[in-house]
């Protein structure tokens, strides 16, 4: 069921209007490599950017993008056993910068920028504004996903508890 409501969720996120690259993918990536079932986990992102890129547009970074996704979703298991606070902000600022090197070195491997070195660095200088709001939104998504979830599994159980005495 979650990993269902997460596929809607992001699903439909990927079609609202917001900020350039304002968005809760990364983090959905990341809080469902620690939720998810293994198998699921790694699957999950591909699944979610190839149903909206097919509507959206197929563009030329777009495996650099799920191959970025995939990577999420490994940093994801690694936090599944290390939950903290501390842990998740790391985890969803790693995604972030992870996200950010591997599709900008995508863009310039797919020729929009001269591919020497200067090009690379102009590729990545003129992508910093958008990693701004990346690191924003993953950041912040993340909180507000590993917050409210643990948050309602903790009342869950705390109402369940209660029932049995």
């Amino acid at each position: 069921m979650l990993a269902f409501g997460l596929l809607i969720f992001g699903v439909t996120m990927r079609f609202v209007v917001h900020p350039a690259n304002f968005t809760p993918v990364l983090a959905l990536v990341l809080f469902g490599g620690v939720y998810l079932d293994k198998k699921y986990a790694m699957f999950f992102p591909i699944l979610l950017m190839m149903a909206t890129d097919i509507i959206l547009g197929i563009h030329s970074v777009m495996l650099f993008t799920w191959g970025s996704l995939f990577l999420i979703s490994a940093i994801g298991l690694w936090l599944r056993n290390k939950k903290s606070a501390k842990n998740v902000v790391v985890s969803s600022a790693a995604s972030a910068f992870a996200f950010f090197v591997i599709t900008n070195f995508g863009v310039w491997l797919s020729g929009y920028y001269p591919l020497t070195l200067k090009g690379l660095a102009t590729c990545f200088t003129l992508a910093i504004p958008f990693f701004r709001m990346t690191l924003l939104s993953t950041v912040g998504y993340s909180i507000v996903f590993f917050g409210v979830y643990e948050f309602l599994v903790k009342r869950i159980k705390q109402t369940c508890f209660a029932y049995v005495l």
